[in-house]
């Protein structure tokens, strides 16, 4: 693999990596992870809106690792551009979970794109991605900042599990990808609240991403596709099939655009698992009426007041959890089946992706890459490693052809 584009005063910074919004539900799993797993010689830091409880926190992650008592407490606030420009001069990667982050990410991708500095959040909101397409992505490729968005699970056992996928099928030819998702887990507040607001800005979010289309370079020679898929039986997983209309195909189509490994015709469908049709049909519904409610403002500020930001399923619900995605790929008469799984996906599991993506990124020897790209894109193989090595499990489960 190639060496990463220089960026400039990496030498000079104090901080390898520093931490925002690490007092919130997922924030706290994210520094743990670190201070467990972090090298010894990571230079690494929390940031936050509150001093005293990031002193706090910094007391909880001794028990995990004692050189913690004397990592440093970096005072920041989303709605303070002045202090995210400073944090984000001060280090080489920002991780951040301060969400819904159409409302808190801006104004720290933002200072990121300016200084240089690599950036990873966990935001599942399209509408947000585009717009920092728009606004940042030509900022980030003159200053070598790679600006990576959905370092959890959404989107990378999506994205990498497709990586991972097509590296199984032939090269040079026509690709088909679908993506079956199923698991057992609870939701936090802030999940939630991030989850309510896209589904609130149905208009936002088409605007912003008939912009993007206009605004990105076309494909010559190639084509890479993410559809919605219709409600179907899946004969090769023996469960219906509901098409998911999240970020993670956005983020799938956005890496076959950008590699050429993908094949000259590439198509990726993404869908939930469900074994039975009445839990499908409810699925469908639910999802229905809360995108309604999400319209109307009183509606949906009572809808976040049933789940606290801040809040979440506890250590032993967490240690219940678990998901699975498996891709059926097909292309030069070959097809195979993949899996990737783990444990409980919106936390644990989407810390340790969130960490292990900031790890890869200050540390690893990574393809060459800048402005808003995909974690494929950006880390490829060596996040893949990363993360198999963490406990993700990426298998052939089958090859026929």
């Amino acid at each position: 693999m190639s060496e990463t584009v220089p960026r400039r005063g990496d030498t000079d910074r104090p901080y390898d990596i520093v931490l925002f919004g690490a007092t919130g539900f997922v924030g706290e799993l994210t520094a743990e992870y670190l201070a467990a797993h972090a090298p010894a010689d990571c230079r690494w830091a929390i940031a936050g809106r509150t001093v005293a409880k990031l002193e706090k926190l910094r007391e909880r992650l001794v028990a995990v690792n004692p050189a913690c008592a004397t990592l440093p407490v970096l005072p920041a606030d989303a709605s303070d551009p002045d202090s995210l420009r400073e944090l984000a001069a001060r280090t080489r990667v920002v991780a951040t979970t301060v969400g819904p982050y159409v409302w808190y990410g801006e104004e720290l991708v933002a200072a990121c794109a300016d200084a240089g500095t690599d950036y990873a959040d966990l935001s599942g909101e399209p509408e947000f991605a585009d717009r920092m397409y728009l606004a940042y992505d030509a900022r980030a490729r003159e200053t070598g900042a790679r600006i990576l968005h959905a370092c959890g699970f959404d989107s990378i056992p999506h994205d990498l599990g497709v990586y991972f996928t097509v590296k199984q099928l032939p090269e040079g030819v026509p690709l088909r990808i679908d993506g079956f998702v199923r698991s057992n887990a609870m939701f936090s507040g802030g999940t939630f609240a991030s989850a309510l607001t896209a589904l609130g800005r149905g208009r936002q979010t088409l605007r912003a991403a008939r912009e993007r289309r206009t605004a990105e370079p076309r494909l010559v020679g190639r084509r890479a596709r993410a559809p919605i898929g219709a409600v179907r039986r899946s004969r090769e997983t023996g469960t219906w099939a509901l098409p998911l209309p999240t970020i993670d195909p956005q983020m799938v189509a956005r890496s076959a655009a950008a590699l050429e490994r993908y094949g000259p015709d590439f198509r990726y469908r993404h869908y939930a698992s469900v074994k039975w049709l009445p839990v499908a049909v409810g699925g469908v519904a639910a999802v229905g009426a809360a995108a309604a409610l999400a319209q109307v403002p009183a509606a949906r500020s009572w809808l976040m007041d049933r789940y606290a930001a801040g809040s979440g399923p506890d250590a032993e619900r967490r240690g219940r959890s678990w998901f699975t995605v498996r891709f059926v790929g097909e292309g030069g008469g070959r097809r195979v089946f993949t899996e990737v799984s783990g444990g409980d996906p919106g936390y644990g599991e989407t810390a340790k992706m969130l960490a292990e993506s900031v790890l890869c990124l200050a540390f690893d020897q990574l393809p060459a890459a800048s402005g808003q790209v995909t974690t494929a894109v950006a880390m490829g193989d060596a996040l893949l490693e990363r993360l198999a090595a963490a406990g993700l499990r990426f298998r052939v489960a089958a090859v026929r052809g």
